[in-house]
Protein backbone atom coordinates (compact mmCIF):
# COMPACT_ATOMS: atom_id res chain seq x y z
CA UNK A 1 0.00 0.00 0.00
CA UNK A 2 1.47 3.36 -1.18
CA UNK A 3 2.19 5.88 1.95
CA UNK A 4 1.31 8.95 -0.27
CA UNK A 5 -0.61 11.39 2.15
CA UNK A 6 -4.11 13.33 0.89
CA UNK A 7 -5.06 16.65 2.64
CA UNK A 8 -8.28 17.93 2.40
CA UNK A 9 -8.78 20.63 -0.34
CA UNK A 10 -12.43 21.93 -1.07
CA UNK A 11 -14.00 24.64 -2.70
CA UNK A 12 -13.83 27.23 0.66
CA UNK A 13 -10.21 26.38 0.54
CA UNK A 14 -10.16 27.08 -2.79
CA UNK A 15 -11.42 30.67 -3.25
CA UNK A 16 -9.87 31.39 -0.03
CA UNK A 17 -6.04 30.75 -1.87
CA UNK A 18 -7.53 32.79 -4.63
CA UNK A 19 -8.53 35.52 -2.67
CA UNK A 20 -5.15 35.71 -0.72
CA UNK A 21 -2.89 35.66 -4.20
CA UNK A 22 -5.46 38.30 -5.31
CA UNK A 23 -5.14 40.61 -2.29
CA UNK A 24 -0.85 40.86 -2.25
CA UNK A 25 -1.85 41.26 -5.95
CA UNK A 26 -3.64 44.35 -5.62
CA UNK A 27 -1.42 45.67 -2.81
CA UNK A 28 0.74 46.01 -6.08
CA UNK A 29 -0.75 47.60 -8.31
CA UNK A 30 -2.37 50.30 -5.91
CA UNK A 31 1.60 51.39 -5.15
CA UNK A 32 2.03 51.13 -9.11
CA UNK A 33 2.54 54.72 -10.10
CA UNK A 34 1.16 54.42 -13.46
CA UNK A 35 -2.52 53.56 -12.02
CA UNK A 36 -3.63 56.78 -9.97
CA UNK A 37 -4.98 56.10 -6.78
CA UNK A 38 -9.09 57.28 -7.69
CA UNK A 39 -8.33 54.83 -10.51
CA UNK A 40 -7.37 52.05 -8.34
CA UNK A 41 -9.85 52.85 -6.20
CA UNK A 42 -13.04 53.56 -8.94
CA UNK A 43 -11.84 49.77 -10.82
CA UNK A 44 -9.37 47.69 -9.36
CA UNK A 45 -10.39 47.63 -5.70
CA UNK A 46 -13.77 45.71 -5.91
CA UNK A 47 -12.09 42.93 -8.46
CA UNK A 48 -11.21 38.99 -7.68
CA UNK A 49 -9.28 36.88 -8.79
CA UNK A 50 -11.46 33.16 -9.78
CA UNK A 51 -9.21 31.04 -11.78
CA UNK A 52 -5.34 30.77 -11.66
CA UNK A 53 -3.05 28.01 -13.17
CA UNK A 54 0.58 28.14 -14.51
CA UNK A 55 -0.68 29.74 -17.55
CA UNK A 56 -3.77 32.00 -16.99
CA UNK A 57 -5.45 33.77 -14.56
CA UNK A 58 -9.41 35.33 -14.57
CA UNK A 59 -10.27 38.12 -13.02
CA UNK A 60 -14.05 39.25 -12.34
CA UNK A 61 -15.30 42.43 -12.73
CA UNK A 62 -18.77 44.22 -12.57
CA UNK A 63 -19.65 46.20 -15.04
CA UNK A 64 -18.18 47.16 -18.37
CA UNK A 65 -16.17 50.29 -17.92
CA UNK A 66 -14.32 48.39 -14.92
CA UNK A 67 -13.43 45.52 -17.50
CA UNK A 68 -12.27 48.45 -20.12
CA UNK A 69 -9.86 49.84 -17.49
CA UNK A 70 -8.59 47.25 -16.33
CA UNK A 71 -7.68 45.29 -19.83
CA UNK A 72 -5.62 48.37 -20.70
CA UNK A 73 -3.20 47.65 -17.16
CA UNK A 74 -2.79 43.55 -18.09
CA UNK A 75 1.00 44.02 -18.25
CA UNK A 76 0.53 45.94 -14.90
CA UNK A 77 -1.45 42.98 -13.93
CA UNK A 78 1.12 40.31 -15.13
CA UNK A 79 3.97 41.96 -13.52
CA UNK A 80 2.22 42.20 -10.02
CA UNK A 81 1.56 38.25 -10.46
CA UNK A 82 5.29 37.76 -11.67
CA UNK A 83 6.73 39.68 -8.60
CA UNK A 84 4.93 37.20 -6.10
CA UNK A 85 5.95 34.19 -8.34
CA UNK A 86 2.93 33.34 -10.62
CA UNK A 87 4.21 33.41 -14.06
CA UNK A 88 0.82 33.80 -16.17
CA UNK A 89 0.77 34.23 -20.26
CA UNK A 90 -2.91 35.32 -20.61
CA UNK A 91 -5.22 37.24 -17.93
CA UNK A 92 -8.78 37.33 -18.85
CA UNK A 93 -11.35 40.47 -17.60
CA UNK A 94 -14.55 38.46 -17.28
CA UNK A 95 -18.11 40.52 -16.18
CA UNK A 96 -19.91 38.74 -13.40
CA UNK A 97 -23.01 36.50 -14.79
CA UNK A 98 -21.40 36.65 -17.88
CA UNK A 99 -21.92 33.47 -20.39
CA UNK A 100 -18.37 32.85 -20.74
CA UNK A 101 -17.68 33.01 -16.88
CA UNK A 102 -21.06 30.96 -16.05
CA UNK A 103 -19.48 28.11 -18.33
CA UNK A 104 -15.77 28.26 -17.17
CA UNK A 105 -17.79 28.58 -12.82
CA UNK A 106 -19.62 25.44 -14.16
CA UNK A 107 -16.54 23.55 -14.82
CA UNK A 108 -14.40 24.79 -11.91
CA UNK A 109 -17.47 23.80 -9.76
CA UNK A 110 -16.80 20.22 -11.17
CA UNK A 111 -13.60 20.27 -10.69
CA UNK A 112 -14.19 20.09 -7.17
CA UNK A 113 -17.04 18.61 -5.90
CA UNK A 114 -17.41 15.67 -8.07
CA UNK A 115 -13.88 14.38 -7.48
CA UNK A 116 -14.20 11.06 -5.01
CA UNK A 117 -12.28 12.38 -1.90
CA UNK A 118 -12.28 8.73 -0.31
CA UNK A 119 -10.44 7.34 -3.46
CA UNK A 120 -6.80 7.77 -2.60
CA UNK A 121 -3.40 5.82 -3.49
CA UNK A 122 -3.02 5.76 0.36
CA UNK A 123 -6.07 3.38 0.50
CA UNK A 124 -5.43 1.52 -2.95
CA UNK A 125 -4.39 -1.84 -2.13
CA UNK A 126 -1.95 -3.48 -4.38
CA UNK A 127 -1.37 -6.74 -5.66
CA UNK A 128 -0.55 -8.76 -9.00
CA UNK A 129 -3.80 -8.22 -10.53
CA UNK A 130 -3.67 -4.73 -11.05
CA UNK A 131 0.41 -3.67 -9.70
CA UNK A 132 0.74 -2.54 -13.58
CA UNK A 133 -2.44 -0.27 -13.59
CA UNK A 134 -1.63 1.45 -10.12
CA UNK A 135 2.03 1.91 -11.07
CA UNK A 136 1.06 3.93 -14.61
CA UNK A 137 -1.28 5.73 -12.41
CA UNK A 138 1.51 6.82 -9.74
CA UNK A 139 3.41 7.81 -12.85
CA UNK A 140 0.83 10.25 -14.27
CA UNK A 141 -0.27 11.63 -11.08
CA UNK A 142 3.53 11.95 -9.43
CA UNK A 143 4.75 14.17 -13.14
CA UNK A 144 1.22 14.48 -15.27
CA UNK A 145 1.50 14.75 -18.88
CA UNK A 146 5.53 13.74 -19.00
CA UNK A 147 5.29 9.93 -19.16
CA UNK A 148 1.99 7.97 -20.55
CA UNK A 149 -0.50 10.09 -22.51
CA UNK A 150 -3.37 8.68 -22.97
CA UNK A 151 -2.96 6.62 -19.33
CA UNK A 152 -6.17 4.07 -20.65
CA UNK A 153 -7.31 1.67 -17.69
CA UNK A 154 -9.53 -1.41 -18.65
CA UNK A 155 -11.73 -4.05 -16.56
CA UNK A 156 -14.55 -5.59 -15.15
CA UNK A 157 -16.33 -3.54 -13.20
CA UNK A 158 -15.65 -3.40 -9.40
CA UNK A 159 -12.00 -3.80 -9.85
CA UNK A 160 -10.74 -0.78 -8.76
CA UNK A 161 -10.57 1.40 -12.14
CA UNK A 162 -12.80 4.53 -10.40
CA UNK A 163 -10.69 4.50 -7.95
CA UNK A 164 -7.26 5.01 -9.41
CA UNK A 165 -8.78 7.81 -11.43
CA UNK A 166 -9.62 9.42 -8.51
CA UNK A 167 -6.37 9.06 -6.94
CA UNK A 168 -4.40 10.31 -9.74
CA UNK A 169 -6.95 13.76 -9.73
CA UNK A 170 -6.78 13.71 -5.58
CA UNK A 171 -2.69 13.79 -5.44
CA UNK A 172 -2.65 16.14 -8.10
CA UNK A 173 -4.63 18.56 -6.90
CA UNK A 174 -2.94 18.07 -3.48
CA UNK A 175 0.83 18.31 -4.39
CA UNK A 176 0.22 21.33 -7.00
CA UNK A 177 -3.04 23.22 -6.32
CA UNK A 178 -2.41 25.11 -10.01
CA UNK A 179 -2.93 22.60 -12.00
CA UNK A 180 -6.79 22.59 -13.70
CA UNK A 181 -7.99 18.94 -12.70
CA UNK A 182 -11.22 18.26 -14.29
CA UNK A 183 -12.74 14.62 -13.53
CA UNK A 184 -16.18 13.48 -15.57
CA UNK A 185 -17.84 10.50 -15.68
CA UNK A 186 -18.50 9.90 -19.40
CA UNK A 187 -22.40 9.87 -19.54
CA UNK A 188 -21.97 13.41 -17.84
CA UNK A 189 -20.28 14.84 -20.45
CA UNK A 190 -22.55 13.55 -23.00
CA UNK A 191 -25.05 15.41 -21.30
CA UNK A 192 -22.73 18.44 -20.45
CA UNK A 193 -22.35 18.44 -24.69
CA UNK A 194 -25.98 18.39 -25.05
CA UNK A 195 -26.62 21.14 -23.02
CA UNK A 196 -23.86 23.47 -23.82
CA UNK A 197 -24.78 22.97 -27.29
CA UNK A 198 -28.51 23.96 -26.77
CA UNK A 199 -28.08 27.21 -24.72
CA UNK A 200 -25.10 28.03 -27.63
CA UNK A 201 -22.04 27.75 -25.01
CA UNK A 202 -20.35 24.88 -26.66
CA UNK A 203 -17.56 26.82 -28.21
CA UNK A 204 -17.03 28.24 -24.46
CA UNK A 205 -17.22 24.72 -23.35
CA UNK A 206 -14.79 23.49 -25.68
CA UNK A 207 -12.32 26.30 -24.82
CA UNK A 208 -12.55 25.53 -21.20
CA UNK A 209 -11.72 21.92 -21.52
CA UNK A 210 -8.87 22.83 -23.38
CA UNK A 211 -7.59 24.89 -20.64
CA UNK A 212 -7.39 22.09 -18.53
CA UNK A 213 -4.06 20.07 -17.68
CA UNK A 214 -5.67 17.02 -16.36
CA UNK A 215 -8.27 15.13 -17.57
CA UNK A 216 -10.07 12.15 -16.37
CA UNK A 217 -13.05 10.14 -17.74
CA UNK A 218 -14.67 7.42 -16.16
CA UNK A 219 -16.40 4.76 -18.35
CA UNK A 220 -15.24 6.42 -21.53
CA UNK A 221 -17.07 3.48 -23.25
CA UNK A 222 -20.59 5.73 -22.86
CA UNK A 223 -19.95 8.10 -25.11
CA UNK A 224 -19.69 5.68 -27.90
CA UNK A 225 -22.76 6.33 -30.76
CA UNK A 226 -22.74 9.62 -29.54
CA UNK A 227 -21.68 11.58 -32.55
CA UNK A 228 -21.53 14.94 -31.30
CA UNK A 229 -19.68 14.15 -28.12
CA UNK A 230 -17.02 12.31 -30.28
CA UNK A 231 -16.39 15.40 -32.45
CA UNK A 232 -16.42 17.25 -29.05
CA UNK A 233 -13.83 14.83 -27.31
CA UNK A 234 -11.70 14.47 -30.23
CA UNK A 235 -10.97 18.15 -30.72
CA UNK A 236 -10.30 18.61 -27.13
CA UNK A 237 -8.35 15.11 -26.56
CA UNK A 238 -5.77 16.37 -29.85
CA UNK A 239 -5.28 19.92 -28.15
CA UNK A 240 -4.72 18.67 -25.07
CA UNK A 241 -2.22 16.05 -25.80
CA UNK A 242 -0.65 18.46 -28.47
CA UNK A 243 0.16 20.52 -25.14
CA UNK A 244 1.52 17.98 -23.32
CA UNK A 245 -1.32 17.63 -21.06
CA UNK A 246 -1.97 14.44 -18.90
CA UNK A 247 -4.97 12.54 -20.14
CA UNK A 248 -6.58 9.48 -18.04
CA UNK A 249 -9.71 6.95 -19.51
CA UNK A 250 -11.22 3.99 -18.36
CA UNK A 251 -13.60 1.45 -19.64
CA UNK A 252 -14.34 -1.72 -19.13
CA UNK A 253 -12.64 -3.03 -22.01
CA UNK A 254 -9.88 -2.32 -24.63
CA UNK A 255 -10.26 0.78 -26.76
CA UNK A 256 -10.32 -1.90 -29.43
CA UNK A 257 -13.14 -3.81 -28.28
CA UNK A 258 -15.69 -0.89 -27.87
CA UNK A 259 -18.51 -0.98 -30.24
CA UNK A 260 -19.63 2.51 -32.07
CA UNK A 261 -16.47 4.32 -31.05
CA UNK A 262 -15.42 6.06 -33.87
CA UNK A 263 -11.73 4.75 -35.36
CA UNK A 264 -9.83 8.38 -35.05
CA UNK A 265 -11.25 7.81 -31.57
CA UNK A 266 -9.58 4.38 -31.06
CA UNK A 267 -6.42 4.94 -32.94
CA UNK A 268 -6.00 8.33 -30.48
CA UNK A 269 -6.97 6.21 -27.18
CA UNK A 270 -4.36 3.25 -28.20
CA UNK A 271 -1.62 5.74 -28.67
CA UNK A 272 -0.17 5.94 -24.95
CA UNK A 273 -0.10 3.18 -22.98
CA UNK A 274 -3.16 0.80 -22.10
CA UNK A 275 -2.63 -1.37 -18.98
CA UNK A 276 -5.51 -4.29 -17.52
CA UNK A 277 -7.12 -4.95 -14.14
CA UNK A 278 -7.70 -8.50 -13.15
CA UNK A 279 -9.61 -9.80 -10.42
CA UNK A 280 -7.58 -9.68 -6.74
CA UNK A 281 -5.70 -12.51 -6.16
CA UNK A 282 -6.54 -14.64 -2.67
CA UNK A 283 -3.63 -12.43 -1.20
CA UNK A 284 -5.04 -9.41 -2.04
CA UNK A 285 -8.23 -10.10 -1.27
CA UNK A 286 -7.27 -11.00 2.23
CA UNK A 287 -5.64 -7.37 2.37
CA UNK A 288 -8.46 -5.88 1.11
CA UNK A 289 -10.77 -7.46 3.73
CA UNK A 290 -7.87 -7.08 6.67
CA UNK A 291 -7.23 -3.14 5.93
CA UNK A 292 -11.08 -2.43 5.64
CA UNK A 293 -11.42 -3.98 9.35
CA UNK A 294 -8.75 -2.09 10.25
CA UNK A 295 -9.80 0.89 9.21
CA UNK A 296 -13.32 0.43 10.64
CA UNK A 297 -11.10 0.12 13.67
CA UNK A 298 -12.88 -3.05 14.30
CA UNK A 299 -10.45 -5.97 16.34
CA UNK A 300 -9.11 -8.40 14.13
CA UNK A 301 -8.41 -10.95 16.49
CA UNK A 302 -12.07 -11.45 17.34
CA UNK A 303 -12.76 -12.69 14.21
CA UNK A 304 -11.19 -16.42 12.94
CA UNK A 305 -8.54 -16.35 10.07
CA UNK A 306 -10.78 -19.45 8.44
CA UNK A 307 -13.47 -16.84 8.13
CA UNK A 308 -11.55 -14.13 6.58
CA UNK A 309 -9.92 -16.86 3.96
CA UNK A 310 -13.42 -17.66 3.08
CA UNK A 311 -14.60 -14.57 1.81
CA UNK A 312 -11.55 -13.95 0.04
CA UNK A 313 -11.58 -17.92 -1.76
CA UNK A 314 -15.05 -17.32 -2.43
CA UNK A 315 -16.11 -13.54 -3.11
CA UNK A 316 -13.35 -12.37 -4.87
CA UNK A 317 -14.72 -11.78 -8.63
CA UNK A 318 -14.24 -8.09 -7.40
CA UNK A 319 -13.56 -5.62 -4.72
CA UNK A 320 -17.31 -4.50 -4.64
CA UNK A 321 -18.31 -8.20 -4.25
CA UNK A 322 -15.81 -8.97 -1.63
CA UNK A 323 -16.53 -5.60 0.58
CA UNK A 324 -20.46 -6.64 0.27
CA UNK A 325 -19.90 -9.94 1.72
CA UNK A 326 -17.85 -9.05 4.51
CA UNK A 327 -20.70 -6.30 5.40
CA UNK A 328 -22.87 -8.84 5.01
CA UNK A 329 -21.20 -11.47 7.69
CA UNK A 330 -20.83 -8.04 9.99
CA UNK A 331 -24.21 -7.25 10.06
CA UNK A 332 -25.30 -10.81 10.73
CA UNK A 333 -23.08 -11.50 13.75
CA UNK A 334 -24.27 -8.09 15.40
CA UNK A 335 -28.16 -9.19 14.40
CA UNK A 336 -27.79 -13.08 15.11
CA UNK A 337 -24.18 -13.76 16.63
CA UNK A 338 -24.61 -11.79 20.15
CA UNK A 339 -21.46 -9.65 18.18
CA UNK A 340 -19.81 -12.25 19.72
CA UNK A 341 -16.35 -13.96 18.04
CA UNK A 342 -16.72 -14.25 14.60
CA UNK A 343 -15.86 -18.25 13.68
CA UNK A 344 -17.03 -20.70 11.12
CA UNK A 345 -20.15 -21.30 12.20
CA UNK A 346 -21.46 -17.74 12.18
CA UNK A 347 -19.87 -17.16 8.44
CA UNK A 348 -22.01 -20.03 6.97
CA UNK A 349 -25.03 -18.91 8.74
CA UNK A 350 -24.71 -15.57 6.82
CA UNK A 351 -23.64 -16.89 3.22
CA UNK A 352 -26.45 -19.91 4.10
CA UNK A 353 -28.58 -18.41 1.63
CA UNK A 354 -26.30 -16.29 -0.80
CA UNK A 355 -22.49 -15.47 -0.96
CA UNK A 356 -20.84 -18.99 -2.11
CA UNK A 357 -23.82 -21.10 -3.37
CA UNK A 358 -24.59 -18.12 -5.77
CA UNK A 359 -20.62 -18.70 -6.72
CA UNK A 360 -21.41 -21.92 -7.13
CA UNK A 361 -24.08 -20.91 -9.92
CA UNK A 362 -22.46 -18.30 -11.47
CA UNK A 363 -20.62 -18.25 -14.84
CA UNK A 364 -17.09 -18.02 -15.09
CA UNK A 365 -14.55 -19.07 -17.67
CA UNK A 366 -13.64 -22.01 -15.53
CA UNK A 367 -17.23 -23.08 -15.75
CA UNK A 368 -17.40 -22.66 -19.60
CA UNK A 369 -13.91 -24.50 -19.82
CA UNK A 370 -15.62 -27.57 -17.51
CA UNK A 371 -18.75 -27.74 -19.22
CA UNK A 372 -17.41 -27.60 -22.81
CA UNK A 373 -14.36 -29.95 -21.79
CA UNK A 374 -17.05 -32.63 -20.62
CA UNK A 375 -19.11 -32.53 -23.54
CA UNK A 376 -16.38 -33.08 -26.12
CA UNK A 377 -14.81 -35.67 -23.78
CA UNK A 378 -11.20 -33.22 -23.09
CA UNK A 379 -9.82 -32.01 -19.92
CA UNK A 380 -9.54 -28.68 -19.23
CA UNK A 381 -6.21 -28.52 -19.73
CA UNK A 382 -6.37 -29.36 -22.91
CA UNK A 383 -8.33 -26.66 -24.04
CA UNK A 384 -5.61 -24.56 -22.95
CA UNK A 385 -2.85 -26.58 -24.79
CA UNK A 386 -1.05 -25.79 -27.79
CA UNK A 387 -2.67 -29.01 -29.63
CA UNK A 388 -4.17 -28.08 -32.76
CA UNK A 389 -6.15 -31.42 -33.89
CA UNK A 390 -9.34 -30.52 -35.27
CA UNK A 391 -11.53 -31.89 -32.56
CA UNK A 392 -9.19 -29.72 -29.65
CA UNK A 393 -9.16 -26.62 -31.72
CA UNK A 394 -13.22 -27.03 -32.41
CA UNK A 395 -13.83 -27.30 -28.29
CA UNK A 396 -11.36 -24.76 -27.88
CA UNK A 397 -13.25 -22.29 -30.02
CA UNK A 398 -16.94 -22.79 -28.64
CA UNK A 399 -15.48 -22.15 -25.41
CA UNK A 400 -13.87 -18.72 -26.43
CA UNK A 401 -16.85 -17.79 -28.15
CA UNK A 402 -19.07 -18.81 -25.37
CA UNK A 403 -16.77 -16.76 -23.15
CA UNK A 404 -16.93 -13.79 -25.47
CA UNK A 405 -20.96 -13.76 -25.33
CA UNK A 406 -21.51 -15.09 -21.71
CA UNK A 407 -19.25 -12.69 -20.30
CA UNK A 408 -18.23 -9.86 -22.20
CA UNK A 409 -14.76 -10.46 -21.69
CA UNK A 410 -12.19 -8.91 -23.78
CA UNK A 411 -10.09 -10.53 -26.73
CA UNK A 412 -7.41 -10.01 -24.66
CA UNK A 413 -9.01 -11.17 -21.18
CA UNK A 414 -9.95 -14.58 -23.22
CA UNK A 415 -6.63 -15.03 -24.60
CA UNK A 416 -4.94 -15.43 -21.82
CA UNK A 417 -7.21 -17.53 -20.08
CA UNK A 418 -6.54 -19.76 -23.05
CA UNK A 419 -2.73 -20.53 -23.16
CA UNK A 420 -2.17 -16.97 -23.37
CA UNK A 421 -3.18 -16.70 -26.96
CA UNK A 422 -2.86 -13.62 -28.86
CA UNK A 423 -6.23 -11.54 -28.95
CA UNK A 424 -6.27 -12.04 -32.77
CA UNK A 425 -6.49 -15.66 -32.80
CA UNK A 426 -9.72 -15.28 -30.26
CA UNK A 427 -10.86 -12.83 -32.66
CA UNK A 428 -10.60 -15.63 -35.71
CA UNK A 429 -11.91 -18.26 -33.73
CA UNK A 430 -15.10 -16.27 -32.53
CA UNK A 431 -15.37 -15.15 -36.02
CA UNK A 432 -15.62 -18.93 -37.20
CA UNK A 433 -17.73 -19.95 -35.04
CA UNK A 434 -20.44 -17.07 -34.95
CA UNK A 435 -20.24 -17.89 -39.38
CA UNK A 436 -20.81 -21.87 -38.47
CA UNK A 437 -23.69 -20.73 -36.26
CA UNK A 438 -25.71 -19.03 -39.06
CA UNK A 439 -25.00 -21.78 -41.70
CA UNK A 440 -25.47 -25.39 -39.66
CA UNK A 441 -28.74 -25.56 -37.77
CA UNK A 442 -27.06 -28.31 -36.12
CA UNK A 443 -23.87 -26.44 -34.88
CA UNK A 444 -26.08 -23.55 -33.56
CA UNK A 445 -28.57 -26.45 -31.92
CA UNK A 446 -25.19 -27.31 -29.88
CA UNK A 447 -24.18 -23.81 -28.94
CA UNK A 448 -27.90 -23.40 -27.42
CA UNK A 449 -27.33 -27.01 -25.59
CA UNK A 450 -23.66 -26.01 -24.12
CA UNK A 451 -25.55 -22.29 -23.35
CA UNK A 452 -27.93 -23.79 -21.47
CA UNK A 453 -25.47 -26.45 -19.45
CA UNK A 454 -23.67 -23.58 -18.49
CA UNK A 455 -26.71 -21.47 -16.98
CA UNK A 456 -28.19 -24.13 -15.50
CA UNK A 457 -25.53 -26.47 -14.04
Amino acid sequence: MSTLKRKCCTMTEVEFYYSDIWSKVKLLLKDNKSIPAPVYTTYFDDTSLVFLNGEKAIIRVTYDLQKMVLLQKIDAIKEAMLELGYVISDCDIQLANSQQEKQSAGLDHSFRDKMLADYTFDNFIVGPSNKEAHSAALACAFNPGRFYTPLFIYGNSGLGKTHLLNAIGNYIKDNDPSKKVYYTASVDFVTAVADSTKDGSIEAFKTALKRVDVLLVDDIQFIAGKEKSHEIFFTVFNELVNNKKQIILTSDRDPAEIKGLEERLISRFSSGLTVGLDSPEFETSLAILKYRLENQSYDLTMIDDDVLSYIATNFSKDVRKLEGALNRLLFYSIQFGNNQRIDFRVALGAFKNSGSSAEKNEISVNKIKRIVSDYYGLTKQQLTSNSRTKNIANARHIAMYLSRKMLDLSFLKIGEEFGKRDHSTVISACEKVETLSKKDIQYKNLLNELEKQIIQT
